[in-house]
């Protein structure tokens, strides 16, 4: 086998390789729901905790521990869940003007429905982000999406 040949087919495994690894992690990185449920634009999490309900039945409430919700400092997170039983909670915050990292805390069971879980927003050198901090709920049979939208920085 020549030199070409076999440079050729070591940069077809990796390429293969790539894809492979790209499916298996894009369910972790690109969260999917089964139905996703707009709640009240109106609601500021920046001021107070908001709900919605959900059109299976049952209502969920998302809490953030502080407020204004800060930047660089661990903050208490919060969803409670009435009329049904989530198997697992996660809540996903994604920067809307800029690729922020991947931040996704698990949401620790806590009884009476409440699952309760600690996070950390970066700063943005500009001052004012918009972020989505998306509720995604597993249910025996389904995947929920729930997602909430605030602005933090020196401009709310």
């Amino acid at each position: 086998m020549s030199k070409k040949i076999l440079i050729d087919l070591i940069g077809i495994l990796l390429i293969a390789l790539v894809v492979v690894v790209g499916y298996k992690l894009s369910p972790m990185l690109l969260p999917k729901a089964d139905v996703t449920v707009q709640p009240d634009p109106a609601c500021d999490l920046q001021r107070q905790a908001c709900a919605v309900a959900l059109p299976g039945g049952g209502r969920i409430e998302l809490t953030m521990g502080t407020h204004p919700i800060p930047m660089v400092k661990p903050f208490a997170v919060q969803v409670t869940a009435n009329g049904f039983s989530p198997s697992r909670v996660e809540i996903d915050f994604t920067g809307l003007n800029m690729n922020m990292g991947y931040n996704r805390p698990q949401l620790a069971v806590r009884g009476d429905g409440r699952f309760v879980a600690e996070a950390t927003l970066p700063v943005c050198i500009t001052g004012q982000m918009e972020w989505q901090a998306t509720v995604l709920l597993e249910t025996g049979s389904e995947r929920l999406a729930i997602p909430f939208r605030f602005t933090s920085g020196s401009h709310q």
